[in-house]
């Protein structure tokens, strides 16, 4: 199935009509689309001054794209007839198929339908607007949008039609070529139109609205073509919330899925993740000027202490630098500024050279270094509505007399309403990225530099499993028989064999009840005891029959949770974080999808926050992470040949040479 046709047709047919259709026509015409457009109408005449034809059968041609609008029980009929005639594509217009599901029970089986009717047909839809692609002139868009015709830019994928719209109503400067929206993905998912548009050589940058996951190997082979080209995907995915996972169930039959799962996968893929439609165009501005954000190494100047101090505090606790100056920049810069600033980075070089285009332009090209990967130029301009901006003309001249193609230099404005859009747009004719907003700026460079493909490796995906429970000892030792560490142990049913069971092992010992949902809170865990009597004791005062008795592990640096959760829409989520009476308190943790390499688990331990217990605090001695890995690669294994609902260590206690797990628990599975 290709997608070329469809997406860069020479001919348009539109089915059915009324201002939808009419709209269409419109919208061609204004963008200057040069192919023919026909219209199928069983009782108009014309439409837009163009003669109506009866049928589909009429058309005097084989239309490249078709836009259907019609009812949804006629719409299955007009896929089968363009499929039947080799049709480039069609847009399906009408709603009322699997994302009403709720509220109609057949809904599913007519998207079932429309699938079968259109055969190897590739369809956008059902329940979306189609497409603009101002790189041919041609929307097949049934409403208002922003684009207008353009030579080279991004493409903004997404599900939501009226979320289209608004994102190509911005005035930020940043050139959008093409819009698609995929719908309900009857057979033409998101991924599918990515690729597509990914193999344009004049699209720079991909930009995603994600409301579901549709088939996560679409998604790794879309991440890696986009790898393969050098091009960068940048993601807002919805779903945090229960009212937005109900909502992206109702409007687009996708699943949400879980956070935790769509942050790993993303991440995992090398797409950069924003929080906001502001970020994620901010992001994709980026992507589109600089390709790529490598070190993360910032340089900031700005006339006003203030703002250089609100540039740092915003970098502050994210991945992004701002280095020192070194020698020669601080010679430079004394040299433009005088001996009156003090020199930093981020700068304030005051207002002493203000309106002197040479010697700004001098001050400002002294901060550019190999060091600084980005500089930043932190401009605002005042309301040309009611003051006179003429004396901030010079930051404009100074900023393009150091545009060079191999400079990554941005004007940014503290607040976005302070970058009017015809300086944005002069500055990016010259490749200056003007940025609304230094906060959105700071998020949305630190969204492309952490956006690395981490494993092109495949997702592990789910599997059905059976429905039941392991006890701890049962947990334990299912993981053991994959190379995890646990402790010595011993099961008993009567009280009357503790004692034997005791001295079978070596104290201090724990005990623990069983048949309680949490041991802890029930005071059926006991530490530290040092005789078989105290052992008897100690189940006496439990209520409880059967018990777990277990060697104490001595000398631990820290403790660790490592959990697994199966997701049905991402797969396998990996969670390592702080263990223990830790977790709760601390919420110390990160996540990945399985499976996970060497590198990930290494990576995954230096972002906790506890890696300074693991690396050795205050000159105490450090973990053991070569069993750590071991361990997690020993639950991994589990995962993968038996398919687990829910996993769970806690604690994994480290030491100096070993990872032990002092409690399991597994729900679900198959047989291993």
């Amino acid at each position: 199935m290709t997608l070329d046709r469809l997406l860069n047709p020479r001919s348009i047919a539109i089915i059915g009509g009324g201002a939808w259709g009419a709209s269409i026509i419109k919208n061609c015409r204004k963008a200057g689309y040069s192919g023919t457009l026909h219209v199928v109408h069983p009782k108009k005449d014309e439409i837009e001054v163009i003669q109506c034809v009866k049928s589909i059968s009429d058309l005097p041609n084989t239309p490249d794209a078709a836009f259907i609008c019609v009812n949804r029980m006629l719409t299955i009929d007009a896929v089968r007839e363009l499929s039947d005639i080799n049709a480039g594509g069609a847009i399906c217009f009408a709603s009322g198929f699997k994302e009403a599901v709720a509220e109609d029970a057949g809904a599913s089986d007519l998207q079932a339908a429309l699938i079968q009717a259109a055969g190897d047909m590739p369809i956008l839809g059902p329940n979306c607007y189609g497409f603009v692609n101002m790189l041919e002139r041609a929307p097949v868009w049934p409403d208002q949008h922003g684009l207008t015709p353009i030579d080279r830019g991004v493409a903004i994928i997404g599900q939501s039609s009226n979320m289209g719209i608004n994102l190509t109503m911005q005035q930020r400067a940043l050139p959008i070529a093409a819009i698609a929206m995929a719908g309900n993905q009857a057979n033409t998912s998101m991924a599918d139109l990515g690729q597509a548009f990914l193999a344009d050589d004049r699209i720079t940058a991909l930009g995603l609205h994600i409301e579901g996951i549709h088939d996560i190997r679409d998604f790794e082979a879309l991440a890696n073509a986009a790898h393969q080209c050098g091009k960068k995907i940048v993601a807002i995915k919805v779903g945090k919330s229960e009212q937005a996972q109900a909502a992206t169930v109702s409007h687009t039959a996708s699943l949400a899925g879980s956070d935790a799962g769509s942050t790993a996968l993303l991440s995992r893929l090398g797409i950069a993740q924003t929080d906001s439609p502001a970020t994620f165009l901010e992001a994709l501005k980026i992507a589109h000027f600089f390709g790529d954000v490598n070190h993360g190494t910032l340089g900031s100047i700005s006339c006003s202490g203030g703002e250089a101090s609100l540039i740092a505090d915003l970098a502050h606790n994210t991945a992004l630098k701002f280095p020192p100056l070194n020698e020669t920049q601080k010679s430079d810069l004394s040299a433009a500024l005088g001996p009156l600033v003090a020199l930093a980075n981020p700068l304030d070089y005051h207002t002493y050279i203000w309106g002197y285009v040479p010697k700004m332009t001098a001050a400002w090209s002294a901060m550019i270094d190999p060091a600084i990967e980005i500089l930043m130029l932190i401009v605002d301009f005042p309301r040309n509505d009611i003051c006179d901006d003429s004396a901030w003309e010079c930051t404009v001249q100074a900023a393009i007399a150091l545009a060079k193609p191999d400079r990554k230099i941005m004007m940014v404005s503290s607040l976005p309403e302070n970058m009017p859009q015809e300086k944005a747009e002069l500055l990016s004719a010259h490749g200056i990225i003007p940025m609304y907003g230094m906060e959105v700026a700071i998020k949305a460079i630190e969204a492309i530099y952490l956006a690395k493909q981490q494993d092109p490796a495949p997702v592990l995906l789910p599997a059905k499993s059976k429905t039941y429970d392991l006890s701890e000892q049962q947990a334990k030792h299912a993981l053991h028989a994959h190379g995890l560490s646990i402790p010595r142990s011993k099961h008993v049913t009567d009280i009357s064999g503790l004692e034997a069971a005791a001295n079978a092992l070596t104290f201090p010992l724990v005990l623990k009840g069983e048949g309680f949902a949490h041991k802890t809170e029930a005071g059926a865990v006991h530490l530290d005891l040092q005789t078989s009597q105290e052992v008897i004791n100690t189940a006496k005062s439990m209520n409880c029959s059967t018990f777990l008795i277990e060697e104490m592990i001595p000398n631990g640096i820290t403790e660790l949770l490592i959990g697994v959760v199966k997701d049905p829409v991402h797969g396998y989520v990996l969670t390592i974080g702080a263990g223990g009476i830790l977790t709760e308190v601390m919420e110390d943790s990160t996540c990945r999808l399985l499976p996970v390499s060497e590198t990930d688990i290494d990576n995954m331990l230096t972002e906790l926050r506890i890696n300074k217990l693991l690396n050795g605090y205050r000159g105490k001695p450090a973990a053991d992470k070569a069993a750590i890995t071991k361990a997690i690669f020993a639950i991994q294994d589990f995962v993968h040949k038996t398919h687990p609902d829910e996993l769970e260590i806690n604690p994994l206690i480290v030491g100096t040479d070993f990872a032990i797990a002092a409690d399991a628990l597994i729900k679900g599975g198959t047989d291993d």
